[in-house]
């Protein structure tokens, strides 16, 4: 069975990359689609990357929504939203600035 045809037809596509990082990291379907739906979007570096962190957390709490397990995952998508690249664990955001900083030359 095509693993694709087991997602609804709005959900992104899941690369095989994504596939082999998510069992890797037992990440499964249900929180990827958890942050998909409840997490904050970051345009950074060519892709939109969905996060759920502390904050997202905390705000949800407060409206009877548990999110607590995905705390820190970190969904890598295309720029449109059709394909889920890669996923993975990483409380520390830091790395997805989008710059307007000082830059080195």
């Amino acid at each position: 069975m095509n693993k694709q045809s087991i997602a609804p037809s709005n959900a992104p596509a899941i690369t095989q990359h994504a596939w082999t990082r998510m069992s890797g990291r037992g990440l499964n379907c249900q929180t990827i689609d958890t942050v998909l739906s409840f997490g904050r979007v970051i345009h950074v570096r060519g892709a939109a990357i969905h996060v759920i962190g502390r904050k997202e957390v905390e705000k949800l709490a407060r409206f009877g929504v548990d999110v607590g397990h995905c705390e820190g995952v970190q969904v890598v998508c295309t720029p449109d939203g059709s394909a889920i690249l890669t996923v993975y664990r990483n409380s520390d955001f830091r790395g997805l600035k989008t710059g307007g900083g000082r830059r080195w030359h």
